[in-house]
């Protein structure tokens, strides 16, 4: 029977479950899947050769923990290592006891350190997710540094100028990994959400990874381009002293970003990585606003955006009629949008797969056998 991969799928936002069932929708049927993940209801649709453990999360307590430990420090090649907790002690104890009835090929972590180490521990190969961060603490590294590959879900152009070359050669790039980049029609996304053909939208886009973008930076936004009607799709934080004008609209949570994204003139968002891909794939001028996230993964994302010139950057929010203005006329002037669909792999999925399968097949084929030559000289 052929060696089943694992994958460690992390449960917050939605690029991660994304990215996986995509890459198991292209792995061969004959190559079993296993997920670990503390929920069963983020995928979507999965094949018949696919299975989902359910495992209880790493980070969030559910109240039988001890509380006792705190104090412990936790050492420098860890993440997220409370001391006390069944719920860990649980999910290790599943994934370590597959690993020994399983014989994996291949464990794939995204995003965790603690099961990338987990698996060398174990004996069994990982390939490590990369994302964008100031990730050179010694966890991140020792993730990196004993992992059998890398996995990158975005284009090459978007690597840190600190990844080595050690670290890139053993990378796989793949940009629009995860995420359906066909781009809809104008015309017809803007009737699909009832936008005018003639009017100038901007698009205000906040992901499922965090709480959205302040209701207050936005009503001075709006009110500064007054004559653009301004949509919002995603959470949105309330202010109270929020004083929005009447061409800003919320709609929340919808089912059709794709359309939304097709639609905009301009597009305000984060740098989530399903955002990413979405927009660059639709190569709409970009107003990028990184939120706050773990190692600074957005900011330095970002910083790699506007490196490759594919998005206009600001730290935050424009706070002024008069910095709103700046930064929405920087968007428009610097938009380069062959730049942007060149980010967008074609086929990202099924490189990926054939990645995976070489790799394994590379890591467990036998080494021939060297016999050294007998010394026939007498010497």
């Amino acid at each position: 029977m052929t060696q089943p991969f694992g994958y460690f799928v992390h449960h917050q936002g939605r690029g991660h479950a994304e990215r996986c069932a995509a890459i198991a929708n292209a792995l061969p049927v004959t190559r079993p899947l296993t997920i670990f993940c503390a929920r069963d209801d983020i995928f979507p649709a999965l094949p018949a050769h696919v299975d989902i453990v359910r495992i209880p999360s790493l980070f969030e307590p559910v109240g039988d923990e001890a509380g006792t430990m705190d104090d412990i420090a936790t050492p420098a090649t860890l993440h997220c290592a409370p001391l006390g907790w069944p719920g860990i002690r649980h999910a290790m104890a599943t994934i370590a006891g597959w690993f020994d009835t399983a014989n994996p090929a291949l464990m794939i972590c995204d995003v965790s350190a603690e099961i990338a180490q987990l698996a060398r521990i174990c004996s069994v190969p990982h390939v490590k997710i990369v994302q964008h961060g100031d990730r050179g603490d010694q966890g991140h590294r020792a993730a990196y540094d004993g992992a059998a590959g890398l996995l990158a879900a975005f284009h090459a152009g978007l690597a840190q100028p600190e990844w080595d070359a050690a670290m890139l050669a053993k990378t796989c790039f793949a940009g629009g990994l995860g995420v359906d980049t066909r781009v809809p029609e104008r015309e017809l996304a803007r009737q699909r959400i009832g936008v005018g053909a003639d009017e100038e939208m901007i698009l205000v886009l906040s992901g499922g990874g965090g709480d959205g973008f302040g209701q207050a930076p936005l009503g001075v936004g709006a009110r500064a381009r007054p004559d653009a009607r301004w949509i919002s799709i995603g959470p949105v934080q309330r202010d109270w002293h929020a004083t929005e004008p009447s061409n800003i609209e919320h709609r929340g949570w919808i089912d059709n970003p794709a359309d939304y994204v097709a639609a905009a003139d301009t597009v305000i968002a984060s740098t989530g990585n399903t955002t990413c891909q979405q927009i660059l794939a639709a190569a709409r001028p970009w107003l990028a606003i990184p939120e706050w996230r773990y190692f600074d993964e957005q900011h330095r994302k970002a910083g790699a955006l506007a490196a490759a010139g594919v998005a206009c950057v600001r730290p935050h929010l424009p706070s002024s009629a008069d910095a709103w203005k700046a930064a929405l006329a920087e968007t428009i002037a610097t938009h380069r949008p062959d730049a942007q669909r060149a980010m967008i792999d074609d086929t990202p999925a099924d490189d990926v797969a054939a990645w995976l399968e070489g790799l394994a097949a590379k890591l467990w084929t036998s080494a021939p056998t060297i016999i050294s030559s007998p010394d026939l000289t007498g010497a």
